[in-house]
């Protein structure tokens, strides 16, 4: 099963555990394995483009000592007085 860009994420991720599970099969021959390797790097490359846009979407929310607030992008440490 070939890997989409357009999928989505949990069903990425769920493919993903599959090919672990094959490639942990001690039945699976070195082609099918070496098969189901490329389309794991696939899926994980997709899982990680998808993570990275979500985290860019993040923002966390913080207020100041004078009440207002700003944000700042997820990452970023806050001072805790």
């Amino acid at each position: 099963m070939a890997a989409k860009k357009d999928i989505k994420f949990e069903e990425a991720l769920d493919r993903l555990e599959e090919c672990v599970k094959r490639l942990e099969s001690p039945e699976l021959g070195l082609d099918e394995s070496i098969k189901t390797f490329e389309e794991a790097v696939r899926l994980v490359k997709i899982c990680d483009d998808k993570l990275e846009k979500a985290e860019a979407k993040v923002r966390i929310l913080t207020e100041s000592e004078d009440g207002t607030v700003t944000d700042a992008p997820f990452g970023v440490k806050r001072d805790e007085d």
